[in-house]
């Protein structure tokens, strides 16, 4: 199996966004762990899976101007005319 690495891994979570419209994070951590292995996830302070920093920054350059994160559903959608400014939104 060939190495992959955390822009491999961005660039797959940025696919299934284009794809699906919506990208929502406890989803893309089960199907990152599947697809790409356990280097990819981490358990956090609260004991919660979440995606490997390296992963979040990947797909951070990959996307910065066209998405946005919606805390409220804990997913990536795409940037809309009506987004507030800077990624994340409430």
């Amino acid at each position: 199996m060939e190495k992959r690495s955390p822009r491999d891994v961005a660039e797959w979570m940025l696919e299934e966004l284009r794809e699906l419209g919506w990208l929502y994070q406890d989803e893309a951590v089960e199907q990152i762990r599947n697809r790409f292995g356990d280097d990819f996830v981490y358990k956090n302070e609260s004991g919660g899976q979440t995606i490997d920093k390296r992963v979040l920054k990947a797909f951070l350059k990959l996307t910065e101007s066209e998405v946005v994160w919606e805390s409220s559903e804990r997913a990536w959608r795409h940037r809309t005319p009506d987004a507030l400014p800077g990624r994340r939104q409430d």
